[in-house]
């Protein structure tokens, strides 16, 4: 699959589909002890390093030392590179790499940005295990990750070699998943999970940076904070002197959610519980800096800030998690683990995990056996395998894993009950037949309905509702709406599933009293979703729903409320409101500013210029993600668009054009010009372009569909209906499609397949009120 941009409530994520380097990458230049910005009076703590640290701490050091963490950014040399430089060859496509040393130096003879075979020297190495990468400095201070990897796995298990992350793609030079292209570039993709207290220092106007670190690896400050007041604070301190054991000890965090905890196991259930209920999430903060899949709003994070206030979370959509909640794509542990019992339980990352050696606090299925009582659970009556083989593994069963970057398989940490009846339902995976991969899903079933008596029901209980949501079902919204307002589901469900909801259900009665329920919800990430889904409402409904947001207490609300109020009239909101919006679009547009290095950003801000009518500003900031990135799509789009708007439908149809030079391929640029073309009289050119955007991309219903009108216009009945069953077959419960069916079907006469699409319709939007009038007035025409 390919990387693709991905508009998501108004902003473009990546999806990163098959970024396999998405988190391996990352090196900066020289190192700086920067300060953490403080409130007003109070002195700022600097970065004091992790030798320093040391010296009062040396059994956290010495385990620290052996971690990942401690090795997931190093200069390349000898002691650090693991690949093997010896004059070894590999092949990909028509490119042969050469990997070599000269002078002590690790080098790689491959293509560069040009296509051209040429030297570069390898400056950092990336990660250790399972895979090692290697960064390559290209100029305007850019590091890039290079696509092909060391297999750090031992030779009997596959590894000692190289290999290329995208073995099945031809990648080249002018691909945006080469290695010299954006989609790798360290300074943005990796550096803020792989070194500590790094400042990416984009300049925009030499598109130069001079991005820095205090340590190059994720070292002690990278979770605790910097160091500078806590040291001033064990200097003062006397050798036998006593102190509050609640005081901060000058640190920025403090790490005691285990402080004073115990997990106790209930003999009847089998199952622990906290002795005392865990009212606070900060280890979980500091970890989703690096182990949640999120887009950055803010560029002074430093540990015990907010997470929410720094980091944009990916919710459970596709294409990142399967229906069920399981992960798909490349999401890392925190989305996953918050739908989990575990979670809710008040279980937090360090209870399994040694966080300083990264070790598990036990080994294998014994750090299960601290809350889940071994005789009731690591016995055949429960696992129903053979006792010390693979079937009788927590972990194997729990937490199944999936495979990354080809040699890196990831636990998914949603902890859940394999349910292979929901693999046959809605065609998820489960655990059970990753393992028998020679057997079907519907074996597996049938085996755990045989061994427990009944279908084991799980924790999660959304799956059939997002299935629903994903297929187009009528009812789906409903179910979402319900989901959404039930205080028993995880808050990253209930966000989800308001995520989940089409645009043009939100007005329907039961979602609207959702949405306006969420917006007063105690988690943040429901708020943002609320204000994010108020977005298919006219102007003065928004208003008066997301004005009192504008003040929310996290950031990551506030400015989704800005974007969402950005067509509202300034005048028409009282003063309080106008003073909150001003502020909350400032911020808006700086988290923007955080990554003014992506072509994604300048496209979010143009896109909330054009909204909010300041056309100047729009035009410059597509035209800067195009600078950015010559076949970025969104942009030529929504330039088009904000022309379109202008009324400047020449300047449509060239920035359209030029799209196209750059991306001919591409169906979003087919489909607009062919619109421009429609309008511009030019209808047989514009068909051909729509045409073309359909075949291109036959899973986009709209563009689909849209072809499908424009042959009915222009009287060709059959060839539209030919092409709207074959969309239906696509996505059977798409309301538009049948609806057109229906009329296509009825004005060529044929009303008795006009009725049966009619009562379709009818069947899965119970409450829509245009399917019953099409049933009944279908069934009352004469002629049947």
């Amino acid at each position: 699959m390919r990387t693709t941009a991905i508009v998501t409530g108004g902003l473009i994520l990546l999806a990163a589909a098959a970024l396999a380097a998405w988190r391996y990458f990352g090196a900066w230049p020289p190192a700086l002890m920067r300060s953490s910005q403080t409130s007003d009076g109070e002195r700022a703590a600097t970065y004091v390093g992790v030798q320093t640290c040391a010296g009062c701490h040396p059994q956290e050091h010495a385990r620290w030392a052996s971690s990942d963490h401690a090795r997931a950014m190093q200069v390349a040399n000898e002691a650090t590179v693991l690949g093997d430089f010896a004059d070894r060859r590999f092949a990909y496509g028509a490119v042969t790499s050469t990997f070599s040393r000269r002078e002590g130096r690790f080098m790689v003879r491959t293509d560069g940005p040009d296509g051209k075979l040429a030297d570069f020297e390898i400056k950092y190495t990336f990660g250790v295990r399972p895979l090692q990468q290697y960064l390559i400095e290209l100029p305007g201070g850019r590091l890039q990750a290079l696509s092909i990897a060391w297999d750090a796995r031992p030779r009997e298990a596959g590894g000692q070699r190289w290999f290329h992350l995208y073995p099945t793609e031809k990648i080249d030079y002018r691909d945006e998943l080469h290695w010299t292209r954006r989609q790798q570039n360290w300074n943005y993709m990796c550096a803020d999970c792989h070194s500590t207290n790094v400042r990416k220092n984009y300049d925009p106007a030499a598109d130069r940076y001079a991005t820095a670190w205090s340590e190059i690896n994720v070292a002690c400050e990278a979770c605790h904070g910097p160091g500078s007041r806590h040291m001033a604070w064990a200097d003062a301190t006397r050798p036998g002197q006593t102190y509050d054991a609640n005081d901060s000890k000058g640190l920025t965090v403090v790490l005691r959610e285990r402080r004073g905890a115990q997990w106790a196991i209930d003999p009847s259930s089998g199952n622990a519980r906290r002795s005392v209920p865990r009212t606070t999430a900060i280890d979980l903060g500091v970890c989703a800096q690096c182990h949640a899949r999120r887009s950055q709003i803010s560029s002074d994070y430093a540990a015990g800030r907010p997470f929410l206030d720094h980091y944009l979370p990916a919710l459970l959509t596709p294409p990142l998690y399967w229906p069920d909640g399981q992960q798909r794509d490349e999401v890392y542990s925190w989305g996953s683990f918050l739908e989990s019992r575990m979670h809710a339980a008040g279980v937090t990352c360090s209870d399994c995990h040694e966080p300083h050696g990264q070790t598990l606090r036990a080994p294998g299925n014994q750090a299960c056996a601290q809350c889940h009582a071994p005789a009731r659970y690591d016995v055949a009556t429960h696992h129903f395998h053979r006792a010390g083989g693979p079937g009788a593994t927590c972990a194997g069963c729990h937490m199944p894993t999936t495979r990354y970057m080809l040699v890196d398989p990831r636990h998914d940490h949603s902890l859940r009950v394999p349910r292979p009846d929901q693999s046959v339902a809605l065609g998820v995976p489960n655990a059970c037949t990753q393992c028998h991969a020679d057997r079907k899903a519907e074996w597996a079933a049938a085996k755990t309905q045989a061994w427990y008596g009944h279908v084991p029901a799980g924790y999660q209980k959304f799956a059939d509702a997002f299935h629903a949501a994903e297929q187009g079902a009528g009812g789906a919204s409903q179910e979402l709406a319900a989901i959404s307002r039930d205080a028993l589901q995880p808050a990253l469900v209930r966000a989800s599933a308001l995520a989940r909801m089409p645009s043009d259900l939100v007005r329907t009665p039961a979602a609207m009293d959702a949405v306006k329920q969420a917006l007063g919800d105690g988690d943040p990430l429901v708020r943002r979703a609320a204000v994010a889904a108020l977005e298919s409402l006219p102007p003065d409904q928004r208003s008066r729903l997301a004005a009192p947001v504008l003040s929310d207490p996290a950031r990551l609300v506030r400015i989704e409320a800005a974007r969402v109020l950005a067509p509202v009239r300034p005048e028409t909101l009282d003063q309080a409101s106008r003073a909150a919006y001003e502020r909350a679009a400032a911020e808006f547009v700086a988290a923007q500013r955080t990554n003014d290095d992506r072509p994604e950003s300048r496209t979010n801000l143009g896109t909330y210029f054009a909204t909010a009518g300041r056309v100047t500003a729009a035009e410059t900031e597509f035209r800067a993600a195009l600078a950015l990135d010559p076949t970025f799509v969104p942009a030529y789009v929504n330039l088009a668009d904000l022309y379109r708007a202008e009324r400047r439908e020449p300047d449509v149809r060239r920035v359209l054009a030029e799209g196209l030079t750059a991306v001919p391929d591409d169906a979003s640029l087919h489909y607009a010009l062919g619109l421009a073309l429609v309008r511009a009289q030019r209808t047989a050119e514009g068909m051909t372009h729509i045409e073309r955007a359909a075949a291109r991309a036959p899973d986009n219903v709209r563009f689909v569909y849209t072809y499908a009108v424009s042959l009915h216009s222009t009287g060709k009945a059959r060839e539209a209906i030919a092409v709207l069953e074959k969309a239906l077959r696509r996505r059977p419960n798409d309301r538009d499609v049948l609806i057109a069916l229906v009329m296509f079907n009825r004005d060529q006469g044929a009303l008795e397949q006009a009725l049966r699409y009619a009562e379709r319709m009818a069947a899965q939007y119970p409450d829509d009120p245009e399917a019953q009038r099409l049933v009944a007035q279908l069934r009352g025409r004469p002629g049947r």
